[in-house]
């Protein structure tokens, strides 16, 4: 039975298909409210110029479907397909860089904020994203001085003997000692929770209403209290611009430039235009699908659903995505396409947001491309270097040595291929060793990586690393394979004449020359140099002290007999460092779940006497 007759043979019901290319291989997963309808659409003749056909139907050898009963039913099993399968074809969402979120658990006995990366299904409330670390922090610092919550782990605190410097300065209400009631704190975290949702409205009228009854109970240490917060909120809150009457909405603007597709989402929270979000993909179906898909994908993560999503497209999965997001977030939730006002401008402003971040993005890849070309033709290399590689070595007399290898892929850091070497072979103090290891391990046939081979390598240190790395790839046969060179850090030039500090220029070396090439101090290509070379550094940098610090505090209670694997491990989860054991009382280690009587004044007396 050929395909067609195949299709010819599918019911009209709800389902998902999976399309398989020559090999097998699962290349497009879809679902579909009538599946021949749909799956028959892709082979209409009329529709060759439509980027499913170009681009897809020419590699489909087979297709299968699984019925489902409803159509919110076929769209969760297509979203397990898609993660179980990876599709080439289907939509590998990724933001435009990496975003952080502030996470508070309620059921935390004292509820605290973290900045963490990923978002998780694990029932905590997380607010943001924030497109950096630093900008997190910042919200976070902020918002501690207005609503006093705890920093540590509640074992941490509840360890110490007083309340930390930032009870003393206000920005602790040091539930760990004491010092304020559950009912007063759960007011505190309901406050934050209500700020950082864009609420500081509905939060200023219920601090004023707190505020006036305790004044009216003569409660007036308590009434300045609200007072304080109510003036350090409503700083904030005037900032704020009422854009859209009612609650939260997601604004989805597109924009799309062949088979790349821009997305853009503008948050408004509580009428308030609070924050939006960028996302890149790869797409060569119809624009309805990508949208659908990316609803999809982006919703039923680990994300706050808001009551409206506004569409800048008619899509055919609208009741359903909306039937699904209304479970997900436990009321009822809205798809819409707005035609005029307010809503329909978000929406267009989206949209130019969206085709802004397209062109921008071109004009950084431009940009890349023109530096990396400089880049080949100032150091005559045999190609241009899209994929460039860096390696540093990282040691302390022979101890806790590590290599590192750092991935800059078209000028930009390509951290998913980021590599650490925990040095296996060396001993002592032998940088030149210890590259040969690494790069045996990183290059050699036989050692199981799979990345491409790059187009430059650059290796930290001077003529003597590069003439050692040339040996290494010579022996490996990979002479030729890729380029190669050397950068060396700027010397201070000592000058008794002269008070002034001076330094000299930066010098990468090429292989088969004696003398470096001196590229303009300030010039981009130098500084692209520059950057990786001071980024494998970090990265070597890093994993070194982590070694190392793992080891000492290993070491400090491994020492102390009796205590093993299993108690250390407990008493640096219920203490966090090996500072915080030396303070703590007998009392305090007895109650680290494994110890006894014995072994915690073992633990006390070793660490003292050490």
């Amino acid at each position: 039975m050929n395909l067609e007759e195949k299709i010819r043979q599918f019911p009209s019901s709800p389902g998902v298909y999976l399309m398989r290319d020559l090999a097998g291989e699962i290349i497009y997963v879809g679902k579909a409210r009538s599946l021949r309808q749909r799956v028959r659409s892709y082979f209409n003749q009329s529709g060759d110029s439509r980027y499913h056909v170009k681009f897809l139907m020419n590699k489909v050898a087979d297709i299968e479907v699984v019925l489902t009963d409803t159509e919110k039913e076929a769209l969760l099993l297509e979203n397990t397909l898609i993660k179980r399968h990876h599709p080439r074809y289907n939509m590998d969402l990724k933001d435009d860089k990496t975003y952080f979120s502030l996470r508070l658990d309620p059921c935390e006995e004292f509820p605290r904020f973290t900045i963490v990366r990923k978002r998780s299904n694990d029932g905590a409330r997380y607010f943001g994203p924030y497109s950096s670390s630093a900008a997190a922090r910042e919200v976070l610092r902020q918002m501690i001085r207005m609503f006093p919550l705890r920093h540590y782990p509640l074992a941490t605190c509840m360890s110490r003997r007083r309340p930390c410097l930032y009870h003393q300065i206000g920005q602790c209400s040091a539930p760990c000692h004491a010092l304020i009631t559950r009912e007063a704190y759960a007011v505190l975290v309901e406050g934050a929770m209500l700020f950082l949702e864009g609420k500081g409205r509905q939060l200023v009228a219920e601090f004023k209403r707190r505020m006036v009854e305790a004044s009216g109970k003569m409660l007036y240490e308590e009434a300045a209290r609200w007072r304080n917060l109510l003036h350090s909120i409503a700083v904030t809150v005037e900032k704020q611009k009422v854009v859209l009457p009612g609650g939260d909405s997601d604004a989805v603007g597109f924009y799309r430039d062949g088979s790349r597709v821009e997305f853009a989402l503008l948050f408004i929270r509580a009428g308030v235009l609070n924050g939006s979000r960028l996302f890149t993909v790869s797409w060569e179906l119809d624009d309805a699908t990508a949208i659908a898909e990316f609803l999809q994908r982006y919703y039923t993560g680990a994300v706050f659903i808001p009551e409206e999503i506004l569409l800048p497209l008619d899509i055919e999965e609208r009741g359903a995505l909306a039937e699904l997001f209304g479970e997900l977030k436990g009321s009822k939730v809205s798809l819409l396409l707005p035609q005029r006002g307010t809503k329909h401008g978000l929406v267009a402003l989206a949209g130019k947001n969206a085709m802004s971040a397209c062109r921008e993005r071109d004009e950084k890849e431009k940009s890349a491309e023109a530096v990396l070309v400089d880049l080949s033709m100032r150091l005559h290399l045999a190609r241009i270097p899209r994929r460039i590689e860096c390696y540093d070595i990282s040691t302390i007399q022979g101890r806790f040595s590590v290599g590192s290898c750092v991935v800059f892929t078209s000028g930009r850091a390509d951290r998913q291929n980021y590599r650490h070497y925990r040095i296996r072979t060396v001993s002592g103090q032998d940088d030149f060793a210890m590259l040969r290891e690494v790069f045996l391990r990183r290059f050699r046939a036989d050692s199981g990586e799979k990345s491409p081979l790059p187009d430059l390598v650059v290796v930290d240190g001077g003529i003597g690393q590069l003439n050692a790395v040339q040996e290494i790839l010579d022996e490996l046969g990979l002479a030729g394979s890729f380029d190669l060179v050397s950068l060396a850090k700027s010397r201070v030039l000592h000058d008794a004449s002269s008070q002034a500090v001076r330094k000299s220029a930066e010098r990468v070396f090429l292989p088969g020359r004696k003398n470096p090439v001196v590229l303009r101090q300030s010039s981009a290509p130098l500084l692209l140099l520059a950057a990786i070379r001071d980024e494998a550094h970090r990265f070597a940098i890093g994993y070194h002290r982590k070694l190392r610090g793992k080891e000492g505090v290993a070491s400090g209670i491994e020492a102390v007999p009796g205590i093993g694997p299993k108690r250390r491990t407990a008493l640096l989860k219920h203490f966090g460092s090996l500072q915080r054991i030396k303070e703590a009382t007998l009392e305090e280690i007895l109650s680290v779940p494994g110890m006894n009587r014995t072994a915690a004044e073992a633990v006390q007396r070793g660490l003292h006497d050490d």
